[in-house]
């Protein structure tokens, strides 16, 4: 797997990439790092794609923003500058999970032209989010709490203990399925107090507590669109945020060509806890 950096939307990114064909651009999700599509990155190499996943805006080793936003309308506009810097054409694809999923979103909106197909994973799109009974409220607790100033205080005491403890509420039961060296690789990439603040500002600034559920609130408008282009969309079954009815629901309304699968036992990670499932699942998207 090679090693590089390049510069797009005004970001020097760093990222990893193997294989030569079509752009196939994976995007990963807060505290994580490339790492967690290594299980897909050489099969879409075997499959004749050009797999390139960067690390994303203000997550080391790539730069921070110079204006400091984290908004998704940046993030999706990254997405789409790299697909430019690469030398992506109408055949590529994209690929995301968490908050990549959101920047995924977002790039099809922005610039269906530039993407063939989708696959998204985590984080449905804005309509189907279920309405925040007690029970979400309390799983997306991080939302909340990552709005309070003394977050930055609190999230690096005893070595980043409360983004292990987050991982492990968020991942699912998976026998053998070990996160640990990911969540380590993702620690690293905001130990620097700047980068942290930055990380925290994808909560903050996407979800403002002034505007968020508003028709004021900004993300809303460039998240509310389905994509034109086909959508693999992926789920575990322990990630509430979306049952197996509201996924049906889901590919029901995505393009032609889309499809959909529920990953029994994975939680808000499939590609590290169901990646032969995943893996497969994926290429027969794309090739088909």
């Amino acid at each position: 797997m090679r090693h590089h950096r390049i510069t797009a939307n005004g970001i020097d990114f760093s990222y990893v990439e193997q294989g030569d064909g079509p752009l196939a651009l994976l995007l990963h999700g807060m505290v994580e790092t490339p790492r967690v599509y290594r299980h897909l990155i050489p099969v879409l190499a075997e499959a004749g794609y050009r797999a390139v996943a960067p690390s994303l805006r203000a997550f080391a080793p790539t730069g921070l923003p110079a204006d400091g936003s984290m908004k998704v309308a940046d993030l999706a506009a990254d997405a789409n500058a790299l697909h430019e810097a690469l030398g992506g054409d109408a055949n590529a694809v994209i690929i995301g999970s968490d908050w990549g999923a959101y920047a995924t979103w977002g790039a099809l909106n922005q610039a269906p032209e530039r993407w063939s197909k989708a696959v998204v994973a985590t984080i449905p799109p804005l309509r189907f989010l279920r309405p925040l009974d007690p029970a979400m409220i309390h799983k997306l607790g991080h939302f909340f709490f990552f709005q309070m100033s003394v977050a930055e205080q609190i999230v690096p005491q005893d070595d980043f203990a409360y983004l292990e403890w987050l991982w492990d509420y968020w991942s699912g039961n998976v026998p053998g399925v070990d996160l640990t060296p990911d969540i380590e690789a993702g620690k690293d990439t905001v130990r620097e107090p700047a980068r942290l603040r930055l990380a925290l500002e994808l909560y903050r600034q996407n979800f403002p507590v002034d505007t968020f559920g508003t028709d004021r609130w900004e993300g809303g408008a460039l998240l509310s669109e389905l994509p034109t282009r086909p959508t693999l969309y992926l789920h575990g079954t322990e990630d509430p945020s979306v049952t197996e009815e509201t996924l049906a629901e889901i590919v029901a309304a995505l393009p032609a060509g889309s499809d959909g699968l529920m990953l029994k036992g994975a939680g808000h990670f499939p590609f590290i806890e169901r990646p032969d499932e995943v893996n497969a699942r994926v290429r027969a998207f794309l090739a088909g």
